[in-house]
């Protein structure tokens, strides 16, 4: 029995494959959709989009789908790369996945995938929903080591309405497992890791080709110059590789990293030791707050939030403000927190939603 249409975005990876094949045997019609957001440098050795494309082909014929390609490198460049880069020039350090996620996604997307006819689109990306009592829950992935709900915090009730993640219940292990049974081609491909339409190039090249170099001293908290920077845009809080500091007599031989922006004066703060007094923050304030239930909770509990990716939970109270505001309170000081990344709140399981660090 037909269970409706589902189009699944099909990335040409292994667990976007797996999640089109999944539906597909749960008796759904599925209809796949190739997005290709970028298209400045695809002839690159670091653009793969064309390989994706040929990869993505090919499963859903294993698979027995149809598959289109939508381009919507326009939508990209108008709604999340000119964001990506004024908060760059601003001394920053933005998160482009999440706002592709919520502007590219989940809305010119699903916006294509209800013009085809969907009742749903799916993804590869590993979080679960819920409907509980009228309101759509984002919750965390079973397989806490690759849990994504961070990159979805800004989806908001119609768009998770309109949403599933099929591999929010599977370890990654058991997903190359099925592509591997199921003869997919890529069962094997290597997952990629770079930032959404940058792939995995040298950074610091990639931005130097949009933004100018701006060279400025690195200096000490006291104000001392230890060395040169190439441009405050090229830096980020917490950063320890690329500094190019060599020893002196005033160092103490641990590691440098960067612990602050000087904007006025075009000067890099840099520390040493990981546990610099200006590397901990015990308190942040983000701006441009977005709730998944579309209002704040209750302020009178604990809390947990993340203020990176790959970091623990971090027991915190909350005290969400006007114009979208919110301050969090941690009980054990965070480590590197920069400005312009999310910080994303969480009730156990349950992702709350998040907001920009100030």
């Amino acid at each position: 029995m037909n269970k409706g249409c589902i189009v699944v975005g099909m990335s040409g990876g292994v667990d976007s494959s797996v999640t089109a094949l999944l539906l597909k045997r749960q008796g759904y019609e599925v209809i796949g959709l190739f997005m290709k957001n970028w298209e400045d440098d695809d002839d690159s050795e670091y653009c793969s989009s064309r390989q994706d494309l040929i990869d993505a082909v090919a499963v859903a014929d294993t698979i027995g789908i149809p598959i289109e390609a939508v381009n919507f490198a326009k939508e990209y460049k108008d709604r999340v790369f000119s964001y990506f880069l004024r908060e760059y020039e601003a001394g920053r350090t933005p998160n482009p996945d999440i706002l592709c996620n919520s502007e590219i996604k989940f809305k010119a997307f699903l916006d294509h995938a209800i013009r085809l006819g969907a009742e749903k689109i799916a993804t590869g990306h590993y979080a679960r929903v819920r409907e509980q009592d009228g309101l759509f829950q984002l919750l965390k992935a079973e397989d806490d080591s690759k849990d994504q709900s961070y990159f979805l915090h800004r989806l908001n009730q119609q768009q998770l309405s309109k949403s599933m993640f099929p591999l929010g219940d599977i370890p990654k292990s058991k997903v190359r497992e099925i592509a591997r049974e199921h003869q997919l081609s890529n069962h094997a491909k290597k997952d990629s890791t770079g930032i959404c339409f940058i792939g995995e190039r040298p950074f610091r090249e990639f931005l130097n080709r949009y933004l100018p170099t701006s060279p400025g001293e690195m200096v000490l908290p006291d104000g001392r110059v230890v060395g040169q920077h190439m441009g405050l845009s090229f830096y980020t809080i917490g950063q320890r590789q690329g500094l190019g500091i060599g020893g002196s007599r005033e160092t103490t031989g641990e590691p440098w990293f960067v612990a602050g922006k000087d904007m006025h004066r075009n000067r890099l703060i840099v520390v040493q030791g990981h546990d610099h007094p200006l590397l901990l923050n015990s308190q942040l304030d983000a701006l441009d707050m977005h709730w998944i239930s579309g209002r704040p909770p209750d302020t009178s509990r604990s809390y947990a939030a993340k203020t990176r990716y790959r970091q623990q939970d971090a027991a915190c109270r909350l005290a969400p403000g006007g114009d979208n505001r919110a301050h969090f309170d941690f009980d054990e000081a965070q480590w590197a927190v920069t400005p312009g990344q999310s910080v994303v709140a969480y009730d156990g399981a349950i992702c709350l939603g998040g907001g920009i660090i100030k």
